[in-house]
């Protein structure tokens, strides 16, 4: 059966719908985000409304943005509109910055976002999320323990690739604690992680062209066995690794996001 009874609302497969239901796990999330009243805060995928209860009552006022036509019903019987403003839709195509600087938006405050994230859709949100960093505050996310040690592995470790390289490039990240399988309805088959990612200021990012950043991380892990001369051939000559103090032989594993920063300076300066 691909679908899972809970409380009433069977959960979908297609929308990687896993429920939160230990109270303690909970209790131990809201405690980690910290909500305080009259913040702006926005929750992709409420689902049952675990973690939109808790945080309603200490926000006051919570939007969330919900694609389960059944959820929303659920989210608008429960909650009045001054409790909640519910975004339907799909949050990969969500605008997250008209909440804080759109038509109706909460001018001038900083964006929170939190949200146990389906897993099956991870990589393509937290690189969707990236593009809003600097109208957010910060982001709480549960997400697959695996996912989230890529997110935030050191240079020279097997998780280490263009996820952990972008994002901590925009992010200081930090892994808070893992969730096991049993504190969801239906259990997954992995265990789960928390992470908060609070964006770097403008004058930490560095890179002078963040597409060309993005274009040469992708071509470097993009045959992860291939050394850096072959996978960045159509960016960098012997001279350029050479005048950057990079070693050519080495695999796109073993560089750090400062080091990218560099090579990317480098081609945007050379015009390349």
């Amino acid at each position: 059966m691909h679908d899972f009874e809970t409380d009433g609302h069977r959960a979908r497969k297609r929308f990687g719908q896993n429920f939160l239901s230990d109270p303690n796990i909970i209790r131990k999330i809201i405690d980690g985000i910290r909500p305080q009243p009259g913040e702006l805060m926005v929750e992709i995928g409420p689902g049952l409304g675990a973690m939109t209860e808790p945080l309603i009552e200490r926000l006051g006022h919570l939007h969330v943005v919900e694609i389960d036509r059944d959820l929303i019903a659920r989210l608008h019987e429960r909650y009045t509109p001054a409790q909640i403003t519910v975004h339907e839709g799909d949050a990969l195509k969500f605008d997250f910055g008209s909440l804080c600087c759109g038509e109706g938006g909460q001018g001038g405050q900083r964006l929170r976002i939190v949200g146990n994230l389906p897993y099956n859709i991870s990589t393509p949100i937290l690189f969707h999320l990236a593009g809003f960093a600097d109208q957010v505050k910060d982001m709480t996310f549960m997400l697959q323990k695996e996912v989230v040690m890529r997110m935030v592995a050191e240079p020279g470790t097997e998780e280490y690739g263009r996820l952990s390289v972008m994002l901590q490039y925009r992010f200081r990240m930090g892994r808070l604690f893992d969730v096991p399988p049993g504190a969801f309805r239906p259990a997954p088959k992995v265990m789960s992680s928390i992470v908060r990612m609070a964006p770097l200021a403008a004058d930490q990012l560095g890179a002078k062209d963040e597409d060309l950043l993005g274009r040469i991380v992708t071509a470097a892990f993009g045959q992860r066995r291939k050394t850096l001369r072959n996978t960045l051939r159509e960016f960098m000559g012997e001279d350029d690794f050479g005048a950057l103090g990079i070693d050519a032989g080495l695999r796109g594993e073993k560089l750090s996001v400062e080091q990218y920063v560099a090579i990317a300076n480098h081609c945007s300066v050379r015009g390349g």
